[in-house]
Protein backbone atom coordinates (compact mmCIF):
# COMPACT_ATOMS: atom_id res chain seq x y z
CA UNK A 1 0.00 0.00 0.00
CA UNK A 2 1.17 3.53 -0.75
CA UNK A 3 1.35 5.81 2.28
CA UNK A 4 -1.05 8.46 0.94
CA UNK A 5 -4.47 8.22 -0.71
CA UNK A 6 -6.13 10.91 -2.85
CA UNK A 7 -9.28 10.76 -4.94
CA UNK A 8 -10.84 13.19 -7.43
CA UNK A 9 -14.40 13.06 -8.76
CA UNK A 10 -16.14 14.73 -11.64
CA UNK A 11 -18.97 16.82 -10.21
CA UNK A 12 -20.83 19.34 -12.33
CA UNK A 13 -20.76 22.85 -10.85
CA UNK A 14 -24.53 23.03 -11.46
CA UNK A 15 -25.17 19.89 -9.40
CA UNK A 16 -27.63 19.76 -6.53
CA UNK A 17 -26.54 19.70 -2.89
CA UNK A 18 -27.38 15.99 -2.75
CA UNK A 19 -25.25 15.19 -5.81
CA UNK A 20 -22.33 17.15 -4.35
CA UNK A 21 -22.72 15.24 -1.09
CA UNK A 22 -22.79 11.88 -2.90
CA UNK A 23 -19.69 12.79 -4.95
CA UNK A 24 -17.82 13.83 -1.84
CA UNK A 25 -18.91 10.70 -0.01
CA UNK A 26 -17.68 8.56 -2.92
CA UNK A 27 -14.16 10.02 -2.97
CA UNK A 28 -13.73 10.09 0.81
CA UNK A 29 -14.84 6.47 1.39
CA UNK A 30 -11.39 5.06 0.40
CA UNK A 31 -9.67 7.39 2.89
CA UNK A 32 -9.66 4.81 5.65
CA UNK A 33 -6.80 6.45 7.54
CA UNK A 34 -8.80 9.70 7.66
CA UNK A 35 -11.98 8.11 8.94
CA UNK A 36 -10.24 5.91 11.51
CA UNK A 37 -8.82 9.02 13.15
CA UNK A 38 -12.03 11.05 12.87
CA UNK A 39 -14.28 8.27 14.18
CA UNK A 40 -12.05 7.83 17.24
CA UNK A 41 -11.91 11.57 17.93
CA UNK A 42 -13.59 13.48 20.71
CA UNK A 43 -12.88 16.87 19.12
CA UNK A 44 -12.43 17.67 15.43
CA UNK A 45 -11.21 21.14 14.40
CA UNK A 46 -11.98 22.30 10.85
CA UNK A 47 -10.26 25.08 8.91
CA UNK A 48 -12.22 26.23 5.88
CA UNK A 49 -11.51 29.05 3.44
CA UNK A 50 -14.74 31.05 3.81
CA UNK A 51 -14.20 34.11 6.03
CA UNK A 52 -14.83 37.31 4.05
CA UNK A 53 -17.18 40.29 4.05
CA UNK A 54 -20.38 39.03 2.37
CA UNK A 55 -20.60 42.00 -0.02
CA UNK A 56 -17.11 41.16 -1.32
CA UNK A 57 -17.70 37.45 -1.94
CA UNK A 58 -17.37 36.80 -5.67
CA UNK A 59 -19.51 34.30 -7.57
CA UNK A 60 -19.22 32.69 -10.98
CA UNK A 61 -21.73 30.36 -12.64
CA UNK A 62 -23.70 30.18 -9.40
CA UNK A 63 -20.74 29.15 -7.20
CA UNK A 64 -18.34 30.95 -4.94
CA UNK A 65 -15.26 31.77 -7.00
CA UNK A 66 -12.66 32.54 -4.33
CA UNK A 67 -14.05 30.72 -1.30
CA UNK A 68 -15.34 27.27 -0.48
CA UNK A 69 -18.89 27.06 -1.76
CA UNK A 70 -21.71 26.64 0.77
CA UNK A 71 -22.79 23.37 -0.86
CA UNK A 72 -19.32 21.82 -0.53
CA UNK A 73 -18.98 23.03 3.05
CA UNK A 74 -22.42 21.71 3.97
CA UNK A 75 -21.64 18.32 2.38
CA UNK A 76 -18.33 18.17 4.27
CA UNK A 77 -19.98 18.88 7.62
CA UNK A 78 -22.73 16.37 6.87
CA UNK A 79 -20.14 13.67 6.19
CA UNK A 80 -18.34 14.47 9.42
CA UNK A 81 -21.59 14.39 11.38
CA UNK A 82 -22.42 10.99 9.92
CA UNK A 83 -19.03 9.54 10.78
CA UNK A 84 -18.29 10.84 14.26
CA UNK A 85 -19.97 11.89 17.47
CA UNK A 86 -17.03 14.22 18.21
CA UNK A 87 -17.40 17.90 18.97
CA UNK A 88 -17.01 19.80 15.70
CA UNK A 89 -15.26 23.19 15.77
CA UNK A 90 -14.47 25.58 12.91
CA UNK A 91 -11.47 27.83 13.59
CA UNK A 92 -10.39 30.81 11.50
CA UNK A 93 -9.30 34.43 11.82
CA UNK A 94 -11.41 37.45 10.86
CA UNK A 95 -9.93 40.50 9.18
CA UNK A 96 -12.40 43.18 10.19
CA UNK A 97 -13.04 44.84 13.57
CA UNK A 98 -16.17 43.79 15.41
CA UNK A 99 -17.65 45.44 18.50
CA UNK A 100 -18.44 42.09 20.08
CA UNK A 101 -18.76 38.45 19.12
CA UNK A 102 -18.19 37.12 15.61
CA UNK A 103 -17.72 39.66 12.83
CA UNK A 104 -19.74 40.08 9.65
CA UNK A 105 -17.07 38.26 7.69
CA UNK A 106 -18.10 34.99 9.38
CA UNK A 107 -21.25 35.18 7.28
CA UNK A 108 -21.67 31.38 7.38
CA UNK A 109 -22.29 31.35 11.14
CA UNK A 110 -26.02 30.51 10.66
CA UNK A 111 -24.97 27.33 8.82
CA UNK A 112 -22.70 26.40 11.72
CA UNK A 113 -25.49 27.04 14.21
CA UNK A 114 -27.87 24.94 12.12
CA UNK A 115 -25.50 21.98 12.25
CA UNK A 116 -24.41 22.48 15.85
CA UNK A 117 -20.83 23.43 14.95
CA UNK A 118 -18.88 25.85 17.16
CA UNK A 119 -16.83 28.74 15.77
CA UNK A 120 -13.48 29.71 17.34
CA UNK A 121 -11.95 33.07 16.46
CA UNK A 122 -8.20 32.54 16.01
CA UNK A 123 -7.39 36.16 16.88
CA UNK A 124 -9.01 35.90 20.31
CA UNK A 125 -7.54 34.18 23.38
CA UNK A 126 -6.90 31.60 24.58
CA UNK A 127 -3.74 30.83 22.64
CA UNK A 128 -0.98 28.32 23.19
CA UNK A 129 2.62 27.90 22.07
CA UNK A 130 3.03 24.89 19.76
CA UNK A 131 6.41 23.30 19.16
CA UNK A 132 6.92 22.11 15.58
CA UNK A 133 7.58 18.35 15.44
CA UNK A 134 11.20 17.79 14.50
CA UNK A 135 12.19 21.35 15.40
CA UNK A 136 10.54 23.20 12.52
CA UNK A 137 11.65 24.38 9.09
CA UNK A 138 11.33 28.18 9.49
CA UNK A 139 10.60 28.65 13.20
CA UNK A 140 10.73 26.27 16.15
CA UNK A 141 7.40 27.29 17.68
CA UNK A 142 4.24 29.26 16.94
CA UNK A 143 1.38 30.93 18.81
CA UNK A 144 -1.91 29.36 17.67
CA UNK A 145 -5.47 28.89 18.98
CA UNK A 146 -5.65 26.76 22.11
CA UNK A 147 -8.41 24.58 20.66
CA UNK A 148 -5.82 22.52 18.77
CA UNK A 149 -4.31 21.29 22.03
CA UNK A 150 -7.48 19.23 22.55
CA UNK A 151 -8.06 18.36 18.88
CA UNK A 152 -7.87 14.66 18.03
CA UNK A 153 -8.29 15.33 14.31
CA UNK A 154 -7.94 18.35 12.00
CA UNK A 155 -9.74 18.87 8.67
CA UNK A 156 -8.72 21.36 5.98
CA UNK A 157 -11.33 22.43 3.40
CA UNK A 158 -9.98 24.70 0.68
CA UNK A 159 -10.62 26.25 -2.72
CA UNK A 160 -8.65 25.43 -5.89
CA UNK A 161 -6.75 28.60 -6.81
CA UNK A 162 -3.51 30.01 -8.09
CA UNK A 163 -1.62 32.32 -5.75
CA UNK A 164 0.54 35.24 -6.90
CA UNK A 165 3.00 34.66 -4.03
CA UNK A 166 2.94 30.86 -3.54
CA UNK A 167 1.92 29.61 -6.98
CA UNK A 168 -1.06 27.65 -5.67
CA UNK A 169 -3.28 27.96 -2.63
CA UNK A 170 -4.92 24.73 -1.51
CA UNK A 171 -5.27 22.81 1.78
CA UNK A 172 -1.80 23.66 3.11
CA UNK A 173 -1.99 27.40 2.40
CA UNK A 174 -5.49 27.32 3.88
CA UNK A 175 -3.89 26.76 7.32
CA UNK A 176 -2.29 30.23 7.17
CA UNK A 177 -5.49 31.77 8.55
CA UNK A 178 -4.99 29.95 11.87
CA UNK A 179 -2.11 32.17 12.95
CA UNK A 180 -3.49 35.02 15.10
CA UNK A 181 -2.81 38.52 13.86
CA UNK A 182 -1.41 41.45 15.81
CA UNK A 183 -1.71 42.24 18.70
CA UNK A 184 -2.15 38.63 19.84
CA UNK A 185 0.32 37.24 17.30
CA UNK A 186 2.60 38.42 14.53
CA UNK A 187 1.44 40.83 11.80
CA UNK A 188 0.28 39.08 8.62
CA UNK A 189 3.30 40.29 6.64
CA UNK A 190 5.67 38.66 9.15
CA UNK A 191 4.95 35.15 7.92
CA UNK A 192 3.68 36.26 4.50
CA UNK A 193 7.27 37.15 3.70
CA UNK A 194 9.49 36.21 0.81
CA UNK A 195 11.72 33.22 1.77
CA UNK A 196 9.77 32.56 5.00
CA UNK A 197 6.42 31.51 3.58
CA UNK A 198 7.41 28.24 1.81
CA UNK A 199 8.98 26.97 5.06
CA UNK A 200 6.37 28.46 7.41
CA UNK A 201 3.49 26.63 5.69
CA UNK A 202 4.99 23.14 6.16
CA UNK A 203 5.56 24.08 9.82
CA UNK A 204 1.82 24.67 10.19
CA UNK A 205 1.12 21.39 8.41
CA UNK A 206 3.46 19.54 10.77
CA UNK A 207 1.71 21.03 13.80
CA UNK A 208 -1.87 20.56 12.56
CA UNK A 209 -1.43 17.28 10.63
CA UNK A 210 -4.80 17.52 8.79
CA UNK A 211 -6.06 13.96 8.37
CA UNK A 212 -8.84 14.86 5.93
CA UNK A 213 -8.26 17.40 3.16
CA UNK A 214 -11.06 18.50 0.82
CA UNK A 215 -10.68 20.82 -2.18
CA UNK A 216 -13.66 22.55 -3.77
CA UNK A 217 -12.88 22.62 -7.50
CA UNK A 218 -16.42 23.09 -8.80
CA UNK A 219 -15.25 26.56 -9.82
CA UNK A 220 -11.61 27.51 -9.30
CA UNK A 221 -9.56 30.63 -9.88
CA UNK A 222 -6.47 31.29 -11.96
CA UNK A 223 -3.78 34.00 -11.77
CA UNK A 224 -4.09 35.04 -8.12
CA UNK A 225 -5.84 34.35 -4.84
CA UNK A 226 -8.03 37.50 -4.90
CA UNK A 227 -9.37 39.19 -8.01
CA UNK A 228 -8.28 36.42 -10.37
CA UNK A 229 -10.03 34.73 -13.27
CA UNK A 230 -12.76 32.12 -12.71
CA UNK A 231 -12.25 28.61 -14.03
CA UNK A 232 -15.06 26.03 -14.22
CA UNK A 233 -13.44 22.72 -13.24
CA UNK A 234 -16.41 20.50 -12.27
CA UNK A 235 -14.32 18.61 -9.73
CA UNK A 236 -13.97 17.65 -6.07
CA UNK A 237 -10.70 16.38 -4.55
CA UNK A 238 -10.04 14.70 -1.19
CA UNK A 239 -7.05 13.05 0.45
CA UNK A 240 -5.67 11.77 3.73
CA UNK A 241 -2.47 13.88 3.75
CA UNK A 242 -2.31 17.61 3.17
CA UNK A 243 0.86 17.60 1.02
CA UNK A 244 -0.17 14.61 -1.12
CA UNK A 245 -3.66 16.07 -1.62
CA UNK A 246 -2.29 19.42 -2.72
CA UNK A 247 0.26 17.72 -4.98
CA UNK A 248 -2.53 15.86 -6.80
CA UNK A 249 -4.61 19.04 -7.05
CA UNK A 250 -1.58 20.90 -8.41
CA UNK A 251 -1.17 18.10 -10.98
CA UNK A 252 -4.84 18.41 -12.00
CA UNK A 253 -4.36 22.16 -12.46
CA UNK A 254 -1.76 21.30 -15.08
CA UNK A 255 1.25 22.21 -12.94
CA UNK A 256 4.17 20.00 -11.96
CA UNK A 257 3.97 19.47 -8.17
CA UNK A 258 7.75 18.82 -8.18
CA UNK A 259 8.53 22.17 -9.85
CA UNK A 260 10.32 24.87 -7.87
CA UNK A 261 11.15 28.55 -8.13
CA UNK A 262 11.44 30.10 -10.69
CA UNK A 263 9.43 27.58 -12.75
CA UNK A 264 5.67 28.01 -13.33
CA UNK A 265 3.64 28.69 -11.23
CA UNK A 266 6.27 29.35 -8.52
CA UNK A 267 7.51 32.63 -9.95
CA UNK A 268 7.90 34.42 -6.62
CA UNK A 269 9.16 31.86 -4.13
CA UNK A 270 9.86 28.19 -3.54
CA UNK A 271 7.19 25.50 -3.85
CA UNK A 272 6.06 24.85 -0.23
CA UNK A 273 4.82 21.36 -1.15
CA UNK A 274 8.26 20.41 -2.44
CA UNK A 275 9.91 22.00 0.61
CA UNK A 276 7.69 19.88 2.88
CA UNK A 277 8.43 16.68 0.96
CA UNK A 278 12.17 17.40 1.01
CA UNK A 279 11.96 17.44 4.79
CA UNK A 280 10.09 14.12 4.95
CA UNK A 281 6.58 15.54 5.33
CA UNK A 282 4.31 14.03 2.66
CA UNK A 283 5.06 13.42 -1.01
CA UNK A 284 4.88 15.32 -4.28
CA UNK A 285 5.92 12.48 -6.58
CA UNK A 286 2.75 11.09 -8.12
CA UNK A 287 4.06 7.51 -8.07
CA UNK A 288 4.26 7.69 -4.26
CA UNK A 289 0.55 8.50 -3.96
CA UNK A 290 -2.45 6.19 -4.37
CA UNK A 291 -4.21 8.62 -6.69
CA UNK A 292 -7.35 7.85 -8.68
CA UNK A 293 -9.19 10.50 -10.65
CA UNK A 294 -12.26 10.65 -12.84
CA UNK A 295 -10.67 13.66 -14.58
CA UNK A 296 -7.51 14.32 -16.57
CA UNK A 297 -5.26 17.36 -16.22
CA UNK A 298 -5.52 20.16 -16.87
CA UNK A 299 -8.96 20.85 -15.43
CA UNK A 300 -8.69 24.29 -17.03
CA UNK A 301 -6.01 26.81 -17.97
CA UNK A 302 -4.17 27.80 -14.78
CA UNK A 303 -1.09 29.90 -14.09
CA UNK A 304 0.00 32.48 -11.53
CA UNK A 305 0.47 36.18 -12.15
CA UNK A 306 3.98 37.58 -12.53
CA UNK A 307 3.67 41.16 -11.23
CA UNK A 308 7.47 41.57 -11.03
CA UNK A 309 10.34 40.72 -13.35
CA UNK A 310 12.41 37.58 -12.64
CA UNK A 311 15.43 39.84 -12.04
CA UNK A 312 13.58 41.84 -9.38
CA UNK A 313 12.34 38.72 -7.61
CA UNK A 314 15.82 37.22 -7.70
CA UNK A 315 17.26 40.40 -6.15
CA UNK A 316 14.60 40.37 -3.43
CA UNK A 317 15.37 36.78 -2.54
CA UNK A 318 19.12 37.31 -2.41
CA UNK A 319 18.95 40.56 -0.42
CA UNK A 320 16.41 39.06 2.00
CA UNK A 321 18.99 36.41 2.87
CA UNK A 322 21.65 39.09 3.29
CA UNK A 323 19.51 41.18 5.68
CA UNK A 324 18.60 38.17 7.82
CA UNK A 325 22.21 37.09 8.13
CA UNK A 326 23.27 40.67 8.91
CA UNK A 327 20.76 40.67 11.76
CA UNK A 328 22.15 37.40 13.06
CA UNK A 329 25.72 38.74 12.92
CA UNK A 330 24.77 41.99 14.70
CA UNK A 331 22.01 40.62 16.91
CA UNK A 332 23.39 41.90 20.23
CA UNK A 333 23.77 45.44 18.90
CA UNK A 334 20.26 45.48 17.39
CA UNK A 335 18.69 43.97 20.51
CA UNK A 336 20.38 46.62 22.61
CA UNK A 337 18.71 49.41 20.59
CA UNK A 338 15.37 47.94 19.49
CA UNK A 339 14.43 45.32 22.09
CA UNK A 340 10.68 44.46 21.95
CA UNK A 341 10.13 46.27 18.64
CA UNK A 342 9.77 45.24 15.02
CA UNK A 343 12.49 46.35 12.64
CA UNK A 344 12.79 46.54 8.86
CA UNK A 345 16.30 45.96 7.57
CA UNK A 346 17.35 47.11 4.12
CA UNK A 347 20.91 47.33 2.78
CA UNK A 348 22.13 46.14 6.22
CA UNK A 349 20.53 49.09 8.02
CA UNK A 350 17.47 49.42 10.26
CA UNK A 351 15.28 51.68 8.12
CA UNK A 352 12.19 51.48 10.37
CA UNK A 353 11.38 50.34 13.90
CA UNK A 354 8.20 50.39 15.94
CA UNK A 355 5.38 48.55 17.66
CA UNK A 356 3.77 47.05 14.57
CA UNK A 357 4.33 47.56 10.83
CA UNK A 358 0.72 46.85 9.84
CA UNK A 359 -0.12 50.51 9.24
CA UNK A 360 2.88 51.11 6.96
CA UNK A 361 1.48 49.55 3.80
CA UNK A 362 3.29 47.25 1.41
CA UNK A 363 7.02 46.65 1.36
CA UNK A 364 6.88 47.48 -2.33
CA UNK A 365 6.03 51.10 -1.42
CA UNK A 366 8.34 51.23 1.60
CA UNK A 367 11.42 50.22 -0.38
CA UNK A 368 11.66 53.79 -1.71
CA UNK A 369 14.48 54.54 -4.11
CA UNK A 370 15.80 50.93 -3.78
CA UNK A 371 12.87 48.90 -5.13
CA UNK A 372 15.09 45.89 -5.96
CA UNK A 373 16.50 45.70 -2.43
CA UNK A 374 14.42 43.64 0.01
CA UNK A 375 13.00 44.83 3.31
CA UNK A 376 13.33 42.08 5.92
CA UNK A 377 10.98 42.22 8.90
CA UNK A 378 12.01 40.90 12.32
CA UNK A 379 10.66 41.03 15.88
CA UNK A 380 13.59 41.90 18.14
CA UNK A 381 13.47 39.40 20.98
CA UNK A 382 16.64 38.98 23.05
CA UNK A 383 15.56 35.42 23.88
CA UNK A 384 14.68 34.55 20.25
CA UNK A 385 11.73 32.53 21.55
CA UNK A 386 10.27 31.96 18.10
CA UNK A 387 13.45 30.12 17.16
CA UNK A 388 13.98 31.34 13.60
CA UNK A 389 16.11 28.99 11.52
CA UNK A 390 18.71 31.23 9.90
CA UNK A 391 20.14 28.25 8.08
CA UNK A 392 17.27 28.71 5.60
CA UNK A 393 18.82 32.03 4.57
CA UNK A 394 22.33 30.57 4.60
CA UNK A 395 21.31 27.68 2.35
CA UNK A 396 19.42 29.87 -0.11
CA UNK A 397 22.22 32.43 -0.27
CA UNK A 398 24.73 29.67 -0.90
CA UNK A 399 22.66 28.50 -3.86
CA UNK A 400 22.85 32.01 -5.30
CA UNK A 401 26.59 32.13 -4.76
CA UNK A 402 27.00 28.76 -6.48
CA UNK A 403 24.98 29.98 -9.43
CA UNK A 404 22.25 27.41 -8.91
CA UNK A 405 19.63 30.14 -8.68
CA UNK A 406 19.49 33.01 -11.20
CA UNK A 407 21.09 36.15 -9.79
Amino acid sequence: MKPYTVRAARCDHRASDETIYESLKRITEPLTRSWEKIRAARKVVIKTNMVWLPERVRHFAGRRQEHVDDSVFRASLRLLRENTSAQLVVADSTFHPRPEGVGRDVYFKPLLDELGVEYVEANDPPHEIYEVPGGGLMFSRYLLPACFKEADAVVSIAKLKNHAFMGVTLCLKNLFGLSPMHPAGRPRNYYHHILRMPYFLPDLGLIMQPCLNIIDALVGQARREWGGEARVCDALIAGDHVIATDACATHLMGHDPMADWPASPFYRDRNPLLVAAEHGFGAVEMNQIDFASELEPPLAEFDADQPDTPETVSNWRRTTCEQALHYLEHEQEIVGRYRGEYVFLQEREVVWHGGTPEHLGSRRALSGVRPDSALWLKYVDPDEREGEHYEVYEQNLQLFQEGRFPS
